[in-house]
């Protein structure tokens, strides 16, 4: 499945975000979305993970000469953020169960393997809303990491993790990722720093300020 980006762009009400976006990103890239806080980065990933749709120009989806509908979108995207909120209500393991009726896990995985993955061992018939912000973190990641899509998308994936949360998500990308396509959106290039592809979102921040 690949991704194409042909002259995107994004505005919020007189205010371009990013613009002039010409991008391919193929099956299995590793790819790291860089730039300052407020630089447009999330907004992006809102495009591509279909949140949000462009204002100008267009995004592709394909698997080789097919395009698939953007109904049908969501189905090959995981994606994890720390803006995107958890069912606060639900225990740990209702947490994980509702999310693999959602999207299958990755073949051989079942709710035990996820758990264990999550190295919560307290935690199970914990509500979530009782749970650091570290520790949702830690759900969020092991959730999309865990699920059977050909497209990862991590947004500031070491927020609120501490020095032992960051080594166990370097390991989860390690052991999990696969040969899928992982897009991670980051201020910090060390939380990218297996990504060989960079897009500096700054680049096309600057375009956005210098037309018209």
């Amino acid at each position: 499945m690949h991704i194409s980006l042909d002259n995107a762009g994004k505005r919020f009400r007189l205010d371009w975000i990013f613009r002039g976006l010409t991008y391919h990103i193929p099956f299995g890239a590793r790819c790291a979305i860089l730039g300052p806080n407020g630089s447009g980065k999330s907004t992006l990933m809102k495009v591509l993970s279909g949140h949000l749709s462009l204002t100008k120009g267009s995004i592709r989806y394909h698997v080789d000469d097919k395009t698939l509908a953007p109904e049908d979108i969501y189905r090959k995207i995981a994606y994890a953020a720390p803006y995107i909120e958890l069912i606060e209500e639900f225990t740990l393991e209702e947490a994980i169960r509702f999310h693999s009726r959602l999207k299958p896990l990755l073949p051989g995985f079942d709710e035990k393997r996820v758990f264990e993955i999550l190295a919560l061992p307290r935690a199970k018939h914990k509500e979530i809303r009782f749970f650091s912000s570290g520790m949702k973190q830690r759900v969020k990641l092991a959730l999309a990491l865990c699920s059977n899509t050909p497209i990862l998308l991590l947004d500031e994936p070491a927020t609120n993790l501490d020095v032992q949360g960051i080594d166990w998500y370097k390991n989860l990308i390690q052991d999990y990722a696969g040969e899928r396509t992982v897009i991670i959106a980051s201020n910090d290039p060390h939380d990218a720093e297996f990504c060989p592809v960079h897009l500096n979102i700054l680049e096309y921040k600057q375009a956005a300020g210098s037309r018209q």
